[in-house]
């Protein structure tokens, strides 16, 4: 079948929006007809080559649809189910998945190393030519082939464009909070980067009860819209002394969790030195390749700090996004704040730079 996506040919250049051809789901695979797929800074730094992938490739790793066709063998979905997209195949069987941490399944490493899908073969082609996939999804597609452990049954009255957020920015922000970090009452929390992943964690940390949450970023509107999500206090990254200025603000003492989900060197490495005794910096974002920090060892004893980090929100996605949903019909989760800007397929490298300007909190395709 035909499909209109959006493809890397080559790190630093635009997508290129065009038809591609979709094989047929082959046993234990979904087809997935992708209403929304989310424009996440992971797949910018896989097109400015920040992040290396197999291409060409469909980018697009966080998205929500209508299951049309499955393969043989398939069982936990059906034609007509709406699902959401996980970036992180999972066996169900490894030690890892069975301590309920199945984004460290060697499955979903394997998957996204190789740009194809299990057996060894790519379901996208155009004009003759291999297609990659990309983490088992690539949303920026409108029909895309899924394994069918990467794709979770939704009720059907919660909206595309809001479900597939919860596939990336809010379970990855919220999990590094509560499964990871687990953050509790009275804590004080610095967040570096506000973006739709950080905005997630801010929001983690008012729901856990933090006493003070300072949100961190370059972009004034982006410090804005992290009050929304509870921020107590905000510090602007333009004048580079963000650290004195969280060190301040918590009368010289430093804070107990600092994430950094801005992915940077210098971001987790401020985040490190924002710490109290005992403090632990936590790291969210994706880094570069080769990405290295330079830290004081002396305050890992003296001081007792902690590195770490938090891959998918340290989640179990089947188990964790059931309960997201209930939040947010309660009223606790903040969703519809989240998504500021619907733009169509041909608009992907618009969307790209409006993300990376701060004009956008966290924007979706809509197919």
């Amino acid at each position: 079948m035909k499909s209109k996506a959006a493809v890397l040919y080559k790190a630093g250049q635009p997508f290129e929006v065009c038809e591609v051809d979709v094989q047929s789901p082959k046993a234990g695979e979904v087809l997935v007809e992708i209403v929304a797929a989310g424009v996440c800074h992971t797949d910018y730094s896989v097109k400015s080559g920040q992040l290396a992938a197999p291409l060409p490739a469909i980018l697009g790793h966080e998205g929500a649809g209508i299951v049309r066709e499955v393969g043989e063998g398939v069982t936990t979905v059906q034609p007509g189910d709406h699902v959401i997209a996980l970036w992180r195949l999972s066996c169900g069987d490894c030690e890892y998945c069975d301590a309920s941490r199945p984004a460290l399944c060697a499955a979903g490493t394997e998957i996204r190393a190789s740009g194809r899908l299990q057996d060894g073969t790519s379901r996208f082609s155009r004009a003759g030519r291999e297609i990659k996939h990309f983490a088992g999804v690539s949303s920026f597609s409108n029909f895309t082939i899924i394994p069918e452990g990467a794709v979770l049954k939704i009720p059907r009255d919660l909206p595309l464009e809001l479900a597939a957020l919860m596939g990336c920015a809010v379970i990855t922000g919220v999990g590094a909070v509560m499964n990871a970090a687990k953050v509790g009452p009275d804590s004080l929390v610095a967040v570096f980067g506000a973006g739709g992943v950080g905005v997630n964690v801010v929001q983690g940390a008012a729901m856990a009860g933090a006493k003070m949450i300072i949100a961190v970023d370059r972009y004034e509107t982006r410090l804005d819209q992290a009050r929304e999500f509870g921020a107590t206090h905000c510090v602007s990254a333009a004048g580079g002394e963000t650290v004195a200025a969280i060190r301040a603000l918590t009368g010289g003492r430093g804070v107990d969790y600092a994430f950094d989900a801005a992915g940077l060197e210098v971001t987790l490495e401020q985040a490190y030195e924002s710490l109290a005794k005992c403090g632990v910096a936590m790291a969210v974002g994706i880094t570069p390749n080769n990405a290295k920090i330079s830290i004081s060892a002396a305050a890992l004893v003296y001081e007792e700090r902690a590195v770490t980090g938090s891959l998918y929100g340290s989640a179990a996605p089947r188990r964790d996004i059931p309960q997201l949903i209930n939040l947010y019909r309660d009223g606790d989760l903040k969703l519809d704040e989240l998504l500021t800007r619907i733009y169509p397929i041909e608009e992907i490298n618009e969307a790209y730079a409006a993300m990376e300007s701060g004009d956008t909190l966290r924007s979706v395709i809509k197919y």
